[in-house]
């Protein structure tokens, strides 16, 4: 099966999430500077990076490695003309992350934003198993209405992820992460202009 994510237009996705109403690149955005910088790493893969949002935050002194998954070539490959300021430290890998021969670098700290309701929870862990990070945190979305994408005038573009939608929880999601060693650490949320709200979970290797 084709993988929805790799016929969604970036534009497309990033003026969804960006529209007033919405606020999700903006807010994820905002937290993800205290992702990066949370903890003294000298590697982060982000897992789901699409456009590269929050790459604006890294500073090229702070970090050897800068790993940019994705499933899309075509993400990867705007996060590099856009972010040109990081040639030599970011590294595009283009993963299916549900793929079981998956290989990939190890990392210090991982960061997935709004990723695991795509991939579930066992998939995500042993995506974690591979890359054993010190630290890894992720931001999922707490719904408060039935659908998971939010009413837009993009939202037709999205028809196709509902075969791939996991409802999330912070409870399974740290009961998940406990099972492979990582211990909860802390927690922050935001609630967005339309009452859904996104929870950063942050995750010690124990």
């Amino acid at each position: 099966m084709n993988n929805p994510w790799k016929n969604i237009q970036l534009d497309d996705y990033e003026s969804h999430m960006k529209l007033d109403n919405i606020m999700q690149l903006q807010t994820m955005n905002e937290m993800m500077e205290r992702q990066l910088y949370g903890h003294s790493v000298s590697s982060v893969m982000i897992l789901g990076v699409a456009g590269g949002n929050g790459l604006n935050h890294i500073k090229p002194e702070s970090f050897e490695n800068v790993y940019g998954v994705d499933i899309n070539g075509d993400y990867l490959k705007t996060c590099e003309k856009r972010y040109k300021s990081l040639k030599g430290i970011f590294q595009p890998i283009e993963a299916d992350l549900t793929n079981p021969d998956l290989i990939l670098p190890e990392a210090d700290l991982v960061i997935a934003n709004l990723l695991i309701e795509y991939i579930g929870y066992d998939n995500f862990r042993k995506v974690i198993q591979k890359i054993r990070p010190g630290y890894a945190s992720c931001i999922i979305q707490i719904n408060t209405g039935e659908n998971f994408v939010s009413d837009s005038p993009y939202l037709h573009a999205f028809d196709c992820l509902e075969e791939l939608h996991h409802q999330m929880s912070e409870k399974e999601l740290t009961r998940s992460m406990e099972t492979i060693g990582y211990g909860f650490s802390c927690s922050e949320e935001k609630v967005l202009p339309n009452g859904k709200k996104l929870v950063c979970l942050d995750y010690e290797l124990n």
